[in-house]
């Protein structure tokens, strides 16, 4: 990123819209106004669920207090494990500030259950970006492929459904593992609601009780009132940088599950004979226990964010996915632009309206895990948190702006207005 001279830092720049641009944001507003009932009712529930959790779990304040060292008989670490487990309905959970992001966490699940000459099968297509490595797509030096780990994807169908007899068809002998992307990540496909994966799992429990099953959960936490373990699944991942941060976990991810499966995850996580019973908090556990807590409100938050950002680029003439009328099953909000021009300024435009970092331009670069360019903007306080609020996309057709987050819908619906000002100024709306 390179200091961006032509900036307007004047209440101006925040006031008094176009007309074309307010009569569109008129429209992000109606459709909160119309949701705004269910919405309050979800995050109602998720409040209560998660004060229940933490006081079922005995939190203290002396839980408040990080460890050092080995981290030996740490009570907060095993007291956030409960937390976390009895809010995603499985039976333990691994949650450490040491995971660098979502894909570090599902990589520590798959490595641990998986097994030389096992198949592991997506049942949601190709898996996210950053998780092609992992499996070893291309070969990638310490990849589960070089491990000895095959693995086949079958695409969903088109209405963005599990395709069962497909999946019927590429289950072998030897498949240890379903997998099954919660989020569309940068798929052109809608993310999966609750009740597709209960059912799924339903499905796979009575066909083929034998084969885990593993959700990426990334960017879905809390969005409805139950979560994958809930249903049944065997095992699921996510980053702490996204929904169960809540904004103030500095880094971190965990793994739940089948209390057996989560131990496996651990010994890959750390080793063999140490796996959950040590590793130090340092001074993160505060910050931990109190995003966790909050993450209800935040991920409320964020789902108004993007219910009005596809109200207001639909109205601009923009293909928003979901569209402000679906259900909402993740955080993320995809809006097709159609050019890299389009995509650069929509970049450029947002990333004037954060907090951080707003005097910087975004411009194309590559990123570890990514095949192409990503354009990403987003003046965040953790770096990466996509629960704050920022945007993304490859730099590829169509040209889709990925936004997540969204810590306040007053903050996020100036960015959106910001970006769509930008994009007039240079002709392109």
């Amino acid at each position: 990123m390179e200091k961006n001279p032509n900036i307007d830092f004047t209440a101006a720049s925040f006031a008094s819209p176009p007309a074309k641009l307010a009569a569109a944001a008129a429209q992000g507003d109606e459709a909160l106004r119309r949701q705004g009932p269910r919405l309050e009712e979800i995050a109602a529930h998720n409040h209560r669920k998660m004060l229940r959790a933490f006081q079922a779990a005995r939190i203290s304040s002396y839980h408040l207090h990080g460890s050092t060292g080995y981290g030996l008989d740490d009570a907060g670490r095993a007291a956030m494990d409960s937390v976390v487990a009895a809010v995603l309905g499985a039976e333990s959970a691994l949650v450490r500030h040491q995971f660098v992001s979502g894909t570090h966490a599902i990589a520590a699940a798959l490595f641990g259950v998986l097994r030389p000459g096992d198949h592991a099968l997506s049942v949601t297509g190709s898996p996210y970006d950053t998780l092609l490595p992992v499996i070893g797509t291309r070969g990638e030096r310490g990849s589960l492929r070089e491990w000895g780990v095959s693995f086949t994807a079958v695409p969903l169908t088109g209405q963005s459904q599990v395709d069962f007899p497909a999946v019927r068809a590429a289950a072998r002998p030897e498949t240890r593992l379903f997998l099954l992307q919660r989020s569309a990540g940068y798929a052109g496909r809608r993310s999966l609601s609750m009740a597709a994966i209960a059912g799924f799992i339903a499905w796979a429990k009575e066909n083929f009780p034998e084969i885990y099953v593993f959700v990426d959960n990334c960017y879905g936490e809390l969005v409805e009132k139950t979560e994958p373990g809930d249903a049944g699944a065997d095992l699921m991942a996510g980053s702490l940088i996204k929904n169960l941060g809540g904004t103030l976990a500095p880094s971190g991810g965990y793994v739940a599950g089948r209390k057996k499966l989560v131990e496996m995850a651990a010994d890959r996580f750390a080793a063999p004979g140490i796996g959950m019973e040590v590793g130090a908090s340092l001074d993160a556990r505060r910050l931990l226990l109190q995003g966790l807590f909050f993450s209800p409100l935040t991920v409320a938050e964020a789902v108004k964010s993007m219910i009005f950002t596809a109200a207001f680029w639909a109205a601009l003439g923009f293909t928003a996915r979901p569209a402000a009328t679906e259900p909402r099953a993740d955080i993320i909000q995809a809006v097709e632009l159609g050019s890299a021009e389009r995509l650069t300024a929509f970049c450029r435009g947002l990333q004037s309206g954060t907090p951080i970092d707003a005097h910087v331009r975004p411009e194309p670069a590559p990123m570890p895990g990514y095949a192409d360019e990503i354009l990403m903007a987003g003046g965040v306080f953790i770096q990466g948190a996509t629960s704050e609020f920022s945007a993304d996309g490859p730099l590829r057709p169509p040209y889709t702006a990925y936004m997540q987050g969204g810590v306040s819908i007053h903050y996020t619906r100036e960015a959106n207005l910001l970006a769509a000002r930008r994009m007039a100024a240079e002709g392109l709306l």
